[in-house]
């Protein structure tokens, strides 16, 4: 037995907790730079706020009806992300956690399957402030979709159980195929023209003529949706085979000295995740663009690939080499607005077969844990060539203070 534990409106929802005069209130969450929609409440869901729109497109709605805007505070989601899978994992037997919102449970023998979806909903309301929805079934598929009827019908209370066949069929003949797990647009079209429209539809289609018109993935899907666990709880995550960290700016780049503070920044960050995995990688791409979407300026856009002589998680080294990088691709005259690094060639430790006329490299490994440290706990250190003042920086006008990290933004209560 499965559960899924989803945040209902889990950004929209960070973002009203400690502000509690904005509850009841429609509220909008941005994307970088504050582009597009990327979270609503359930009161900007009701007022036809649609996910993805960009911003300026509904400011004459935001002006009539007083929706709350915020920038992206992705410390504050991550932290409140951190709290929600802590209480998970002090009341379930095994956890894996999804996505910043998600994470699927080992329920397995525990007798009243409905009263512990109440207490994991009371429970995480109560020390956290932030509501979830539960779905329980046999296998992973049938709890996603449990979990999107806890969300839809407000009747279950936040919590559905699916271990009747019965109510996982009258359930899948109210689900269009393409609300489930795995089914994205392009699939929905073809499986429609096969006369496939329901959740139910797909059940009751043929495992081995699904896989042979289309992938064992879905052949897999409607195996699940038959009550056949396929997918295992997967408690530790698979290792990466590559990090990408890139952004588009908050102003174009025109200078050399700004876009050597972006690439300096990104590597940067990618090693930590690097370190924060466990891993080591040897390979690294930088790349730049200018907006695609202008016509009328010219366009450029190129990457540049190297590799170290072994495998390393400093960044001292992959800066180095990003900066060499940039300088091969770089070209004046042009008006950047992204750019990125992507780490590759991955290995769980550093040992080499070393030459005899192999030059020895400087051992960082004990720098780059402290200040790993340091950055866990008090503060942050960066490497110089990222620069004081970004002026390229990710725009967030609309930034909410980091309520629950940082101690000058802890809420008064007075």
């Amino acid at each position: 037995m499965f559960a899924l534990v989803d945040c209902n409106n889990f950004y929209a929802t960070c973002e009203t907790l400690f502000r509690p005069s904005l509850r009841g209130k429609p509220v909008v969450v941005l994307s970088n730079n504050d582009g597009c929609v990327v979270a609503r409440s359930a009161e900007a869901k009701a007022l036809g706020i649609k996910m993805g729109v960009p911003a300026f497109q509904i400011k004459e709605e935001i002006d009539r009806h007083g929706i709350e805007i915020f920038s992206s505070n992705y410390t504050l989601y991550a932290d409140m992300s951190h709290r929600v899978m802590r209480i998970l994992a002090s009341l379930a037997p095994a956890v894996e956690i999804y996505s910043i919102d998600e994470a699927f449970l080992d329920v397995c023998g525990i007798r009243d399957l409905h009263a512990f979806g109440l207490a994991l909903r009371t429970t995480i309301r109560q020390w956290t402030g932030i509501t979830v929805a539960v779905g329980i079934a046999p296998t992973k598929t049938l709890a996603k979709l449990a979990n999107n009827g806890a969300k839809k019908y407000a009747a279950t209370g936040g919590v559905v159980v699916l271990t009747d066949r019965q109510r996982q069929r009258k359930l899948m003949s109210l689900t269009p195929v393409d609300t489930v797990w795995g089914v994205g647009r392009k699939l929905t079209r073809k499986l429609n023209g096969l006369g496939i429209h329901t959740a139910l539809d797909l059940c009751q289609g043929d495992v081995h003529n699904i896989r042979r018109q289309f992938n064992v993935v879905l052949a897999r899907t409607v195996s699940e949706l038959q009550g056949i666990s396929c997918l295992d709880l997967e408690q530790v995550p698979s290792p990466k085979k590559q990090i990408v960290t890139s952004r588009s700016f908050g102003q174009r780049i025109i200078e050399m000295g700004d876009m050597r503070q972006a690439i300096s920044e990104f590597t940067e960050r990618a090693c930590s995740k690097l370190r924060k995995e466990g891993q080591y990688a040897r390979a690294i791409s930088v790349f730049i663009q200018t907006n695609p979407f202008i016509k009328h300026t010219p366009g450029y856009a190129n990457c540049a690939h190297g590799s170290l002589p072994d495998h390393t998680n400093d960044s001292f080294q992959f800066c180095r080499l990003a900066q060499r990088l940039l300088q091969q691709i770089w070209r004046e005259g042009y008006a950047y607005n992204k750019a990125g690094v992507m780490l590759g060639d991955f290995s769980p430790s550093t040992r080499r077969q070393i030459t005899l006329f192999a030059k020895p490299v400087r051992d960082n490994s004990q720098i780059m844990a402290a200040i790993d440290r340091i950055n866990n706990t008090v503060g942050t250190i960066k490497l110089a060539t990222t620069g004081i003042h970004q002026q390229w920086a990710m725009r967030r006008e609309r930034l909410s203070p980091a309520y629950t990290t940082r101690w000058q933004d802890i809420p008064l209560v007075r």
